[in-house]
């Protein structure tokens, strides 16, 4: 009788042991808690945030998934709060309107301080501004020589037949940055006429990429000698030797709006709420001061060597707009 009552001491207190282990098991208790990441960042950004949180956080298991901005919208749409992404960075205020509405967001307002921000760059509370992108027209000054192009100073000049083949622009239904470029002329001539001004321009395009970064790439590599992407990708190709020259047309160069959200239900998780706040608050003020200076803080302001200062932005400004986002991509498709 004995042994039998000590043999149900022991079998109790393991069970306790065991159950006591079950519940340290979670966020900030020395265990591997894995957290997704779904990113639209270009590549150097996302080694430069997987650094810092891999210092900041040994005891998480960080990973990224790069998504291009059309496909990051798309998968959050598809699985909603099922999705194996914990937190949602450098997603375009168009699609993180969309997926907010469609209550997969997490609601922020005990979570983040909106209050440090620039009162345009706070437009919800389900997502936290990380960065403002500007667009441009680069060109490749050595392949603009080679083939005898003239430089072109208007979007019209972009329609001469001497550029054919030698443009990359990112797709708009693909690429946040494709579709602010769109956006932009849409607000300064009119839809009609913005969809026909593509309509013209597309014999002009090598190609439509799926990524916005990509015309800029391509340009540096000599393989076109115009490209119409992000202001910040070509400072970034010039600082690393490519003979680029940044150019801005008439309306003023477009720019979007990029926030960081957390996946609804996964605010649940104390770990996630841990690296999100860190992510959103320093580590994104580090990386505005070393690639992305434009502003979105009140009481902050960045540079970068080489970045073109006195910006003059073309109006962006449109009313519902992750619906009309969702009706002007429909258009340019047709």
């Amino acid at each position: 009788m004995k042994i039998t009552a000590i043999l149900k001491k022991v079998t109790l207190i393991v069970c306790a042991i065991a159950m006591l282990s079950t519940l340290l098991v979670g966020c900030g208790n020395g265990s591997k808690e894995k957290i997704v990441i779904y990113s639209s960042n270009e590549d150097y950004q996302i080694e430069f945030m997987k650094e810092r949180l891999k210092k900041q956080f040994p005891d998480y298991d960080i990973v990224f998934q790069y998504k291009s901005s059309g496909e990051h919208a798309a998968s959050l749409k598809a699985t909603g709060t099922k999705t194996d992404a914990d937190i949602s960075i450098d997603i375009e205020y168009g699609y993180a309107a969309q997926i907010a509405k469609l209550g997969y967001f997490a609601d922020l307002t005990d979570i983040s301080d909106f209050s440090v921000f620039t009162d345009d760059a706070v437009q919800s509370k389900y997502y936290i501004p990380e960065a403002r992108y500007s667009g441009c027209i680069a060109v490749n000054r050595d392949r603009m020589e080679a083939l005898g192009l003239d430089m072109p100073e208007s979007y019209e000049d972009l329609l001469d037949p001497q550029y054919k083949g030698h443009i990359s622009m990112p797709n708009p239904t693909s690429s946040g940055t494709g579709y602010m470029f769109l956006l932009s002329l849409v607000n300064a001539w009119g839809e009609q006429e913005a969809l026909d001004y593509f309509d013209e321009l597309a014999p002009n395009i090598l190609s439509f990429t799926s990524s916005g970064s990509a015309p800029v790439s391509s340009l540096a590599m000599g393989e076109v000698a115009i490209a119409l992407g992000l202001t910040s990708d070509a400072v970034n190709q010039i600082s690393n030797g490519a003979n680029l020259e940044i150019l801005f047309f008439e309306p003023g160069s477009p720019n979007s709006l990029y926030g960081t959200a957390i996946i609804a239900g996964k605010e649940q998780r104390e770990c996630v709420v841990e690296v999100f706040k860190y992510l959103t608050t320093t580590l994104n003020q580090e990386i505005r001061g070393v690639y992305f200076p434009e502003k979105i803080y009140k009481d902050k302001d960045f540079t970068q060597e080489g970045f073109p200062q006195n910006i003059t932005y073309a109006d962006m400004t449109v009313e519902n707009p992750s619906e009309y986002k969702e009706a002007l991509l429909k258009k340019w498709t047709h």
